[in-house]
């Protein structure tokens, strides 16, 4: 019988213990839940009140920070810009981005990571998202590190791949929808772009994952715990061995449809120069290499922002 429930680990246990455990989660689920991530909750619950605050602006003034020519990169993408790759209508979500904050005459600053957009206000906002942002990072390096361990790597073999990621916060707004367009949901069927992504606010109810059989299951962790999932790039970069897995935040049903859903994904992405390669291990005689030619992180990426609608 399936399973069709996430386990909740502790990345508080031993390394060894939890680099095995995130590595069965990940085989069968494509997803993990994980507690003790070291995140500040007081800084969670300050960053939860400024994204309400945000949202709630007047709409001219959330799109005095939308600047189309970045793809998303940075600032604020209004409702119904982002569609699921091969879906006919546009995600039912707006969503604000914070990158990584790079020096003038860095190499990789360019229109994939350029500087940092911050808004007038709400008070605090670009404190408080930069302190989170780099919690996450830390958070993020640090459940790599497990992960390397599991496929057999050095722990310490993603770190210079991700010392100058392309990583993105993203604060993510659904309104409510009493009356959804057809076809509508909030977060269509899709798989993410990058390494791997944390994610808080799934304690609403909404996201869900497709098994390998097929089902879909609500991923529901328990208070202030990330949920953990496989992006495309490491499945890339595995073979298919860690699977990207397809997910989706469906629409609220009875009273809940009168509601906004909030929640703060953590892109972890790897530097824009990264080559992919395929690793040895991950290819046998009944797993051969799909991807026997290289490109670029950021080559990838570009391709999959104009898959759903966020480049032109």
């Amino acid at each position: 019988m399936p399973l069709t429930t996430l386990p909740v680990l502790s990345l508080a246990d031993a390394p060894a213990a939890f680099s095995a455990a995130i590595g069965a989660s990940f085989r069968t689920f494509g997803f993990a839940m994980v507690c003790d991530h070291g995140i500040d909750p007081a800084l969670i619950a300050r960053a939860w009140d400024l994204t309400e605050a945000f949202f709630a602006l007047p709409e001219d003034e959330k799109r005095s920070y939308f600047t189309p020519e970045l793809a998303g990169a940075r600032g604020y993408t209004p409702f119904g810009r982002e569609i699921a790759k091969g879906a006919r209508v546009s995600d039912l979500k707006e969503f604000w981005h914070v990158g990584r904050d790079l020096p003038e005459g860095h190499r990789l600053l360019d229109a994939s990571m350029p500087h940092n957009i911050w808004p007038a206000r709400p008070a605090g906002f670009r404190e408080t998202f930069e302190a989170l942002y780099a919690a996450f990072d830390a958070a993020g390096a640090t459940i790599l590190s497990r992960i390397a361990v599991d496929l057999g790597l050095a722990p310490d073999w993603f770190d210079p791949a991700i010392a100058e990621g392309n990583s993105v916060l993203r604060l993510l707004h659904y309104p409510p929808i009493p009356h959804a367009p057809e076809g509508a949901i909030r977060a269509g069927a899709h798989e993410d772009i990058n390494l791997i992504t944390l994610l808080l606010g799934a304690e609403e109810a909404g996201l869900e994952l497709l098994t390998k059989e097929g089902e879909w299951i609500e991923v529901a962790p328990p208070p202030g715990a990330l949920v953990v999932n496989i992006g495309d790039m490491l499945q890339r970069l595995t073979n298919h061995v860690l699977p990207s897995t397809t997910h989706r935040v469906r629409n609220p049903a009875g009273e809940r449809a009168g509601f906004s859903r909030y929640s703060m994904p953590f892109f972890l992405h790897l530097c824009s120069d990264f080559p992919f390669v395929t690793l040895p291990q991950c290819i046998s005689a009944e797993n051969p290499d799909r991807y026997p030619v290289s490109i670029t992180a950021d080559e990838y990426l570009q391709e999959r922002l104009r898959e759903i609608g966020l480049k032109r």
